[in-house]
């Protein structure tokens, strides 16, 4: 069974464990390369964990991490949902969906009215993934080729 636990900065030795998984595994899903996050120690990995007001889960099974997701805030109330990856043992549990809902939650909690994404080309599965959740195309970005995806949020307490 794949639990969910919310990082902090002193699970950077998990973080790093799973984000170099996630960029060995599926280079194709992230604009940052392997070689990008070899570089620093330490610092480098708890600074993302410490960035004020985001939030990163991880799916742990038998002590190890096999999915990853974060959000991190934006200006006014939007949130973003960054680095989602679920690794290949995992893919068809549900993980995804559990990851993507603990952003989603952390989002509304936070204030969030809307929850954005990026999404390189060619990753299929991550836009059915996210189209399955209610997230829609806002704009393709024709330098990077990414497609920016949103989801209007309700407030946390089901209000409008």
């Amino acid at each position: 069974m794949v639990s969910l636990r919310v990082l902090t900065a002193e699970d950077w030795v998990l973080w790093r464990e799973v984000r170099l998984a996630a960029l060995g595994e599926a280079p194709y899903a992230f604009k940052a390369t392997l070689a990008d996050w070899h570089r620093g120690g330490e610092e480098r990995w708890r600074a993302r964990l410490e960035m004020p007001g985001a939030f990163h889960v991880v799916g742990v099974e038998d002590g190890r991490a096999v999915g990853v997701a974060g959000g991190v805030p934006g200006e006014g109330g939007v949130r973003e949902l960054r680095s989602v990856w679920v690794g290949p043992d995992a893919r068809g549990s549900g993980l995804g969906d559990r990851l993507i809902g603990a952003v989603e939650g952390w989002a509304r909690a936070s204030g969030g009215e809307t929850l954005t994404l990026a999404v390189l080309p060619g990753n299929a599965a991550a836009l059915a993934l996210y189209r399955r959740h209610g997230f829609v195309d806002l704009r393709f970005d024709g330098v990077t080729g990414e497609r920016v995806m949103v989801k209007a949020l309700r407030p946390a307490g089901g209000g409008r």
